[in-house]
């Protein structure tokens, strides 16, 4: 089941060819505040980025570290993947992901896992973009997860604005926030 969504995601993306919308872009780096809130409260920082390595392509990756609240426990997650983007209009993109993912939380409690994302990003304005997603994530000794994901950053000016993200999974709910450098 896993391999097969997987496949299917990757096969649905495949026979579009078209560049990103207008006023979006898959070139940035952003930095900040991250927290969870759930069955442990956390927060901590991430950094993640992404560049196009193509008008349709485009690689990934985060990092986060967060300490679960009131004990000395780090959780350190990351994930590292690719991208693909078709335009849907002129400004919004049909977007696809897929990311190897990482959770380290000392110990010899350390796991692999995956995702992958189906969703719409698009310019909501000359000073607005955000994003929708739905999606699957994995890791070895848990069971498998949907979740939503919704996001936007406001523009300062071409390069600078401030980015936010929230990710509702079962039980839990991650939130980002902090600025963007866009290029």
């Amino acid at each position: 089941m896993k391999r097969s969504l997987l496949a299917l995601t990757l096969l649905a993306a495949l026979p579009f060819a078209a560049s990103a919308a207008e006023g979006v872009s898959y070139n940035y780096v952003q930095g900040g505040y991250v927290a969870t809130n759930g069955d442990g409260d956390a927060d901590g920082f991430g950094i993640d980025g992404s560049v196009a390595v193509h008008p349709n392509f485009h690689i990934f990756g985060g990092y986060n570290q967060q300490e679960i609240d009131n004990t000395n426990i780090d959780i350190d997650q990351w994930k590292v993947g690719v991208g693909y983007n078709y335009g849907i209009n002129d400004k919004a993109d049909l977007v696809t992901r897929i990311a190897y993912e990482r959770l380290d939380a000392g110990s010899n409690f350390d796991f692999d896992g995956y995702s992958a994302e189906v969703g719409v990003r698009g310019a909501l304005g000359t000073k607005v973009e955000g994003y929708a997603m739905a999606g699957y994530e994995d890791y070895e000794q848990f069971d498998g997860d949907f979740y939503g994901r919704v996001g936007a950053q406001v523009k300062f000016n071409q390069n600078w604005g401030i980015s936010g993200d929230v990710k509702f999974a079962d039980g839990d709910t991650q939130w980002f926030v902090g600025p963007r450098f866009s290029w």
